[in-house]
Order: C-alpha cells, then sequence, then structure tokens
C-alpha cells in the first residue's frame, strides 16, 4: 500500500475530497498470513463491513488496481449478492481473468518460445491452486456503476484485456441500469501499468463519474 504510484492516487483522491481507506493484503506489507484469493477477498468484505459501519449515508466506492482488480470484483460480486452493492466500483489496468493475464505477462510470452512447457508449468499451478480471480466471470453478477481505466502502453496487463472486460461487462444484464464507462489513456501519454494517477483529466473523470453514479438508475 506504500507504493509510490499508490500514495500519489491516494493524494489525488484526497485532494478531491475522498478519504482513502487502503490495506496490504495478508501476507505482504504490514500483515501477517499468507496471501491467497479466498484470503484476501474476506479481507476487503471485512474493510468494506468495517468503513460501512462508519460511513453513515456517504458514498462508498471499491478501487482496485491490477492484481487488485481481482480482488474488487471478487468483492463487489459478494456484495451485490448479499444485496448491499458499493456505489461505484472503479478498475484501474484490469485484466478478464488470472489464466488470460499470466498468458500476456511479458514473461510468459518470452518464455513460451523457448519453453514450450511454460503454459502447463506456470499456469497451471496458478489455477489448480485455486487463484482465478476471474473478473470476466464476476461482472456478470455485478449490479453497480462501473468505470475501467486503462492505458495503452500498459506491459503488464495489456490494454486489450482492460477493453475486453469493458466489453463483457457492457452487454452483460447485470449493468442495464447502471453506468459503464471505459476511459483509454493514449500510449503517447506514458502512464504503462502505474502511472494513470499523473492524468490532468484524471479528477474531471472522478467527478463526473462519480458524480452522477448515485442517481444513475435509468427507470
Amino acid at each position: 500500500r506504500g507504493g509510490d504510484h499508490r500514495v500519489e492516487l491516494y493524494k489525488v483522491l484526497s485532494s478531491l475530497g475522498y478519504h482513502v481507506v487502503t490495506f496490504d493484503y495478508r501476507g505482504w506489507g504490514d500483515s501477517i498470513g499468507s496471501p491467497s484469493e479466498r484470503g484476501m477477498t474476506y479481507d476487503a468484505l471485512h474493510v468494506f463491513d468495517w468503513i460501512k459501519a462508519r460511513s453513515g449515508d456517504n458514498p462508498v466506492y471499491i478501487w482496485g488496481h491490477s492484481l487488485g482488480t481481482g480482488v474488487a470484483t471478487n468483492l463487489v460480486r459478494r456484495l451485490c449478492e448479499r444485496e448491499t452493492p458499493p456505489d461505484a466500483l472503479i478498475l484501474e489496468s484490469p485484466f478478464t481473468n488470472i489464466r488470460e493475464e499470466a498468458r500476456s505477462h511479458p514473461f510468459s510470452v518470452a518464455s513460451t518460445q523457448y519453453f514450450p512447457g511454460f503454459d502447463w508449468f506456470f499456469l497451471d499451478p496458478i489455477t489448480t491452486s485455486g487463484i482465478r480471480f476471474a473478473n470476466d466471470e464476476n461482472v456478470k453478477y455485478i449490479s453497480c456503476s462501473l468505470l475501467i481505466l486503462h492505458a495503452e502502453d500498459d506491459p503488464v496487463v495489456p490494454f486489450h484485456l482492460g477493453k475486453k472486460l469493458y466489453n463483457i461487462a457492457a452487454t452483460s444484464r447485470s449493468f442495464q441500469d447502471y453506468k459503464v464507462q471505459f476511459v483509454p489513456f493514449h500510449t503517447d501519454l506514458g502512464y504503462r501499468h502505474k502511472y494513470i494517477y499523473r492524468s490532468p483529466e484524471l479528477p474531471r473523470i472522478l467527478r463526473e463519474f462519480l458524480g452522477k453514479s448515485e442517481h444513475e438508475h435509468h427507470h
């Protein structure tokens, strides 16, 4: 949670008047334990409930970046299933699911050329150990406003995965009463995987999206 680019994003959000609550996944940073998809999702649910119990009538938004988009959609799917959705979900540099992301990662693209067994060696342990982070499945069960931010020159999570996730969400029945928005950032800007916070447009994008999201039901 203390990475430079994350702290800079917190500053941008704080300057816009939002309170930011962030935490390290279990087994990372200052948190004990070992990471697992189920555990990380449980922790996020616990933090959400803690915030919701203290936030009164204020809107609560969920923001996930990179791997955190998997935690975020797991969380929000559960919140929607128990009928306590957040006011909006923001996904920065998201993938479709961990398997497609791993296939597209520069490391795997390079390795498959020299190591034909790479796909089995690297990806199967991930999927068989129960880590899926299936954003593409989760969005079919999410009912709240959704904003996706992605840089075209992202070298870690390819832009086309974020666009593919948007297309899945935009055509999903679960979002038919809610706003689904995709904001690309041109390659020339150089925002890559973690510098979207630098965009001078970001405050306007967030104000316009969040300003309407609570009243965006189309009846």
